[in-house]
């Protein structure tokens, strides 16, 4: 399993690079394989401001739905529009190309709160 150890994680199995104020979000390869196919994902709060663990999104698999939470508090300023056509890319690339969206951050502080990658693996029991 691929737990990058550059990138935090949170408990609802999203990962987030930080890049000064501006976090990208997406679903861990642990997530992408318990989920199965991923089919489609959506994502409708691009350009809202949302709190912290908020919904912003939704990714279908061949077999279930699951919500999206926000890891961070802040604004979504892009959406990874190439999933509309090829939602399979989270499923062969959850750290490349697989990437949902990118949040500019409101509270910084929050980035403590986020797991580190040993942390993750504790969480998942990798």
């Amino acid at each position: 399993m691929n737990i990058p150890s550059e990138l935090k994680y949170t408990k609802d199995h999203e990962w987030v690079k930080i890049d000064g104020d501006i976090a990208t979000v997406g679903i861990t390869d642990f997530a992408q394989s318990e989920l199965g196919d991923i089919v489609y994902v959506e994502v409708e709060t691009l350009d809202e401001t949302l709190d912290k663990e908020e919904v912003f999104g939704t990714v279908e698999a061949v077999k279930t739905v699951s919500d999206l939470f926000l890891p961070l508090t802040g604004e979504i300023v892009e959406f990874n529009e190439a999933l509309e056509d090829e939602p399979e890319k989270v499923n062969t690339d959850p750290y490349g190309d697989g990437w949902m969206i990118k949040i500019k951050i409101s509270d910084p502080a929050e980035v403590e709160d986020l797991l580190s990658d040993a942390d993750y693996k504790a969480l998942i029991g990798a």
